[in-house]
């Protein structure tokens, strides 16, 4: 079967731009492996209308929804390859073979943690990304930023709006004195000693031995790309503070017929804007298929 258009990435992004393309008529296909970036956390925060709601509901109820329009068929397994044929493209899953004439990447990124013994298995739960998304749950304790590059002041002058901040430095960034400046006027507190650990819900441990306890801790990813296929369809990118992400013109990769949302083609993102991004990319595929546009 030749699909209109091929949808890799079940999540936010994905699922938006499956329902625009679904709601044009084409005969589409979505291809998921359930990696949703956020599976960490237990609810979602920020998105107009689903405020508090675990995300895996989200997803599940906009799946549903989805998939009662007869022209979508559902894939679940992992996309482990792509190749451009002439105008068309192929997408191998799980031993088979799917094609179709537009393909639009959903396929996100990998969050890469600074290594702090403690922090991995905290992720999404009292160690956070985005203030937006889980700041005010934190109800104004006290919280960490920890320094993973220059990134991280951006993050240090934020998170006073959401409570007490304390910017651990860990010998990853070192503010020049106007930034350093920029901090005091925050009412930000700098700590230059080392983390040896981090424990309990949220406790820092000092390598001088202190103990400091927090409601949170934030800090900044460097970040990867969760699939292969843009670069084997020779899919450039742009390098972000964060890490690589999609180049686009319209929500069009540089290969032509390609067409990219979400995470994967943005230096910065959350579920509200996932959603609007694959919306967006969803329609700019659907106006690819009409001839002479």
């Amino acid at each position: 079967m030749m699909f209109d258009a091929l949808i890799v990435g079940g999540s936010f992004a994905g699922l938006s731009a499956a329902l625009q393309l679904a709601r044009a008529r084409r005969r589409i296909a979505v291809v998921d492996a359930g990696q949703r970036r956020n599976r960490f956390v237990d609810a979602s925060h920020g998105f107009l209308g689903q405020d508090g709601r675990p995300p895996g509901d989200i997803v599940a109820a906009a799946k549903a929804q989805l998939l009662a329009y007869p022209n979508v068929s559902w894939r679940d397994g992992l996309a482990a390859a792509a190749r451009k044929q002439g105008e068309d493209f192929e997408v191998e899953v799980g031993g088979d073979t799917l094609r179709a004439h537009r393909l639009v990447l959903a396929t996100g990124v990998v969050d890469e943690l600074p290594a702090v013994e403690g922090l991995a298995e905290r992720w999404g739960r009292t160690v956070f990304h985005c203030p937006y998304c889980h700041g005010y749950e934190l109800a104004q304790g006290a919280i960490g930023v920890l320094a993973s590059s220059a990134l991280s002041m951006h993050h240090a002058l934020m998170l006073p709006d959401w409570g007490p901040t304390t910017f651990f430095l860990n010998a990853a960034f070192e503010p020049d004195a106007e930034q350093a400046s920029a901090l005091v006027a925050r009412g930000v507190a700098v700590e230059s000693v080392p983390i040896a650990r981090i424990t309990g819900a949220m406790t820092v441990e000092l390598v001088d031995g202190r103990r400091l306890p927090l409601a949170g801790l934030f800090t900044a990813t460097r970040t990867r790309m969760a699939s292969p296929l843009a670069e084997q369809l020779g899919c450039e990118f742009e390098q972000g503070a964060a890490g690589p992400f999609l180049r686009r013109s319209m929500f069009e990769t540089s290969v032509r017929g390609v067409f990219a949302c979400g995470d994967a083609a943005s230096p910065f993102g959350n579920v509200a804007t996932a959603v609007g991004d694959g919306a967006m990319s969803g329609a700019a595929a659907h106006r690819s298929l009409i001839s002479g546009l």
